[in-house]
């Protein structure tokens, strides 16, 4: 059995992959007279090639048990795609630079539950893996013609396990 070891999500270690939607370092504005602190330019949402634009999606995800084995992994060549939690609740993130898919590169990360990803454009993912419970989440996407969606099957099957976890 391949394991794959699962870092903490953060900032730096996420960087070639997209953006961490986080609070923390963020830009504050307050607005509405001051009753509102505006947390600004969270993540690049980048969709706009082939004439798409931005969409707003809610995803429910069916929990995953470990230990959870990966078989393949999508890419979106055309935009974006964001991941906003409405759950305080921690999610597995697996990913792989954008290009040819080169199995040794593939990391995953956990996120501290309120942590949202923004995956750019062509970056190498696992669909969704939300824990111990069905979990929502907003997704920022690309909407408009043209194919977004790569599927590719890894020649051998990576797993996340619980002593995997740093």
């Amino acid at each position: 059995m391949k394991k794959l070891a699962i870092e903490p999500l953060t900032r730096a270690a996420f960087k070639p992959y997209g953006d961490v939607i986080e609070l923390d370092g963020a830009k504050q504005i307050p607005i509405n007279l001051g009753t509102t602190m505006r947390f600004h330019d969270l993540c690049n949402v980048d969709v706009t090639d082939q004439g798409g634009h931005a969409i707003v999606n809610l995803f429910r995800g069916q929990p995953r048990t470990l230990p959870f084995e990966c078989k393949m992994m999508e890419r979106h060549p055309l935009g974006s795609q964001a991941f906003i939690p409405l759950d305080d609740r921690p999610y597995l993130v697996v990913v792989a630079p954008a290009g040819d898919l080169v199995e040794s590169e593939i990391r995953a990360f956990v996120t501290k539950g309120w942590q949202g990803v923004n995956y750019a454009k062509g970056v190498w993912h696992h669909p969704l893996l939300a824990l111990d419970k069905v979990s929502d989440y907003i997704v920022v996407d690309r909407g408009g013609e043209g194919k977004n969606l790569n599927e590719q099957d890894l020649r051998e099957s990576l797993w996340l396990t619980e002593d995997a976890l740093r």
